[in-house]
């Protein structure tokens, strides 16, 4: 069984040019959505790999406690497709080497971008979908997708995450995006601890409210 009590965040995150002008934005909102993860009961984990039209695994599975002010420095162009496809392979692989029972309850995959993908080599939304499917139904693994300025609900669909768990925000509302992904990630881990469907947990109305121009 594995452990309820342990929850793992692996935070995909668009560092391309054009997150430029809401950068000082992204960087307060990841703050703001580690220190809320920080002050909720249970362990937890989180991986950060970051993407333009490169990959960089920021760190892996380190303490929530023990993570540092986010320094983004963005630049070039969206592999998105290649930089999701890299980051679910490499946590499956790292999961299934450990024990049973020290792998967490809770596994969450945040995917968090303000551009369209326009870069990617090794993989396709088909591919990235299939990835995605797999590790939802044979480990229940839950997947988010926020997406500024576009319909993240199509994006997301596109790459197989469930429309409710697509989040559409303004360029202006990164803070806003953080903290409703914050709320939902908290709601999921109380979910695991109650025995209770993971399933139902969603963005709500009043979330994708905040997050509107």
């Amino acid at each position: 069984m594995t452990n309820p009590d342990l929850t793992h965040i692996e935070f995909v995150l668009d560092r391309s040019g054009s997150m430029h002008s809401i950068r000082e934005d992204i960087e307060g909102g990841f703050d703001a959505f580690i220190a809320d993860q920080r002050s909720h009961p249970g362990q937890c984990t989180v991986s950060l790999a970051q993407f333009d039209n490169e990959y960089e695994t920021v760190f892996t599975a380190i303490d929530v406690r023990e993570v540092l002010p986010l320094a983004l420095q963005p630049r070039g162009a969206t592999a998105m497709l290649d930089a999701i496809g890299r980051s679910v392979i490499a946590l499956g692989e790292r999961l299934s080497a450990l024990q049973e029972a020290e792998r967490p309850g809770t596994v969450i995959v945040a995917i968090m971008t303000d551009g369209m993908e326009n870069a990617s080599r090794e993989f396709t939304h088909e591919a990235v979908k299939e990835l995605i499917t797999r590790q939802e139904q044979a480990y229940d693994w839950q997947f988010l997708y926020m997406g500024a300025d576009q319909d993240a609900i199509e994006v997301g669909a596109s790459i197989g995450v469930r429309p409710d768990r697509s989040l559409t925000y303004a360029r202006g509302k990164s803070r806003e995006a953080y903290a409703a992904t914050s709320k939902l990630t908290r709601h999921l881990k109380e979910a695991t601890v109650a025995g209770a469907p993971m399933a139902a947990v969603t963005f709500s109305e009043e979330d994708r409210d905040a997050t509107r121009a």
